[in-house]
């Protein structure tokens, strides 16, 4: 690898919630490591008021956040990825997108809380248990030396990651709370 920083594309179906909430924090814990970005097969458009409000009042930058097709990174002149993620969850059975190339994959499966239903504090609940989720696992892979790992043990962290069940607690330095 190169001194540059890991471009990672998160990838979901209709990005406008994991995978724009993985893109912000990716960007904002990174340190500088990674760079991340976001995109859906089937793209909604717009970012789901809930996740916007979220990273907002995390302190988390927004700018540059949009809902994308994923094709912008298959056009030329697109950043080289070293990481695609996919973070679609099992509940609603969705398809997760596949992305072809030659570069590390990683599936981190996550209920999308777009999809909840019921009060504003019942979907913001929802959307926080999802932050939680991707926080403690984009933590984790940024507390390992990815940059010099040999590809096939990275492979296995990944994995790993992947698996871990839901959040336990809130990681360090992360809350939870909305002002009004």
């Amino acid at each position: 690898m190169s001194d540059r920083p890991w471009n990672i594309l998160v990838l979901c179906t209709g990005n406008s919630a994991r995978s724009i909430l993985a893109e912000a924090l990716f960007n904002a814990l990174g340190g500088g490591r990674v760079r991340a970005f976001s995109a859906g097969s089937k793209p909604a458009g717009k970012i789901n008021p809930f996740a916007l409000e979220l990273i907002e009042a995390q302190g988390l930058d927004t700018a540059g956040l949009r809902s994308k097709r994923w094709d912008e990174f298959a056009a030329p002149g697109a950043p080289a990825l070293d990481l695609v993620v996919t973070v679609c969850g099992n509940a609603a059975n969705e398809a997760c997108p596949v992305w072809p190339g030659d570069f590390l994959r990683a599936h981190w499966g996550i209920d999308d809380p777009a999809a909840m239903e019921g009060s504003d504090d019942e979907k913001r609940a929802a959307f926080m248990k999802a932050y939680a989720l991707l926080a403690e696992r984009i933590l984790t892979f940024l507390s390992l030396s990815f940059e010099d790992m040999p590809r096939d043990e990275l492979q296995r962290h990944l994995d790993e990651i992947g698996r871990a069940g839901a959040a336990a607690a809130v990681p360090p330095g992360l809350t939870f709370t909305y002002d009004d």
